[in-house]
């Protein structure tokens, strides 16, 4: 079986979410994959370590189009006769592995959570996350979009070469006029963060962000927020997680002052670790918590991050 792995690229680097894209297609190919990236990365050397023999990279690439990225997947595919193709189920991964499926009639698997069983039978999520499904793949070649933070990168020490794309993926007949990064500020963005510290209306105005922020900033973490925050303007929309916003699996999510709707829960449910405050006892949240903290977020969050401060300080 041959495998062939997209491996996202953002700001002149492949992310993280492709790191554990090619460990999950490397273990799917018996040890070793291919894998493909674009634009003037820095780093395609390193998906070597998590198990690609072999990195393709396209830099005359510099845009993510769609049309653009899913006619050099398939291309690719068909250079190195690679009958199993591997995407993360990010953005890029939600448009690119239907049309690189449909290029090569291949059946597609999106939210895998887990390996092939031997007859190609995927574990993966259903139902905004409240389930899951063994989907079995019957055809000849096979599209597999794995969920980020689902299996992990696992760094097994091996080295890969790297060479330039040689193929024709046709004019865009997209114009991209600017593209902006929401996590213009350094952090990191909220598909790719592994702590999270996220608020809601229980904060009380967008004023007093300030101990979600210090939280956030003593941990390394990423700052979030429920739909209705973001729709009445306290905190961008990008910071929005949900059913309608953007779907994390953080290794640790801690709610502050969320209630916990479903359509929250559909977007954070694939949270390894989740902490929720809130004053109601009987916040449907808590249902869903691995640990929950009956109080007042004015007066817990502070103290979480002094206790926070001292911990690090201690070690």
């Amino acid at each position: 079986m041959s495998v062939l792995v997209f491996a996202d690229a953002k700001n002149g680097k492949v992310i993280k979410s492709a790191f554990e894209a090619v460990s999950y297609g490397a273990k799917v190919g018996g040890g070793s994959c291919i894998a493909v990236t674009y634009g003037d990365v820095s780093n395609a050397d390193e998906l070597g370590a998590y198990g690609a023999s072999e990195v393709v990279v396209a830099k005359s690439i510099a845009d993510n189009d769609s049309q653009v990225l899913s006619a050099l997947v398939a291309d690719v595919a068909g250079q190195k006769g690679a009958n199993t193709i591997i995407f993360s189920q990010d953005f890029t991964g939600k448009a690119i592995a239907p049309r690189v499926a449909t290029k090569l009639s291949a059946g597609l698997v999106s939210g895998a959570v887990d390996y092939p069983t031997a007859d190609f039978t995927i574990k993966k999520t259903a139902f905004s996350g409240k389930a899951f499904a063994n989907v079995k793949i019957t055809t000849d070649n096979r599209v597999i979009s794995v969920l980020p933070n689902s299996v992990g990168a696992e760094n097994t020490g091996g080295s890969a070469t790297v060479s330039d794309y040689a193929g024709d993926v046709g004019v865009s007949k997209v114009k991209i006029i600017e593209s902006k990064s929401a996590a213009s500020d350094g952090s990191v963005p909220l598909p790719e963060a592994e702590l999270v510290v996220s608020a809601g209306r229980g904060l009380k105005g967008p004023e007093n962000w300030g101990i979600v922020e210090d939280l956030a900033n003593a941990m390394g973490a990423t700052t979030a927020c429920s739909r209705p925050v973001a729709d009445i303007g306290w905190r961008p929309h990008h910071e929005h997680v949900g059913q309608t916003g953007v779907a994390i699996r953080p290794n640790l999510y801690i709610a502050a002052g969320i209630s916990g709707a479903i359509q929250h829960l559909a977007g954070v449910n694939g949270s390894k670790v989740i902490v929720v405050i809130n004053t109601d006892a009987e916040a449907p949240f808590f249902k869903a918590a691995d640990y929950g903290i009956v109080g007042d977020a004015f007066e817990v969050l502070p103290r979480l991050t002094e206790a926070y401060k001292k911990f690090k300080a201690s070690n």
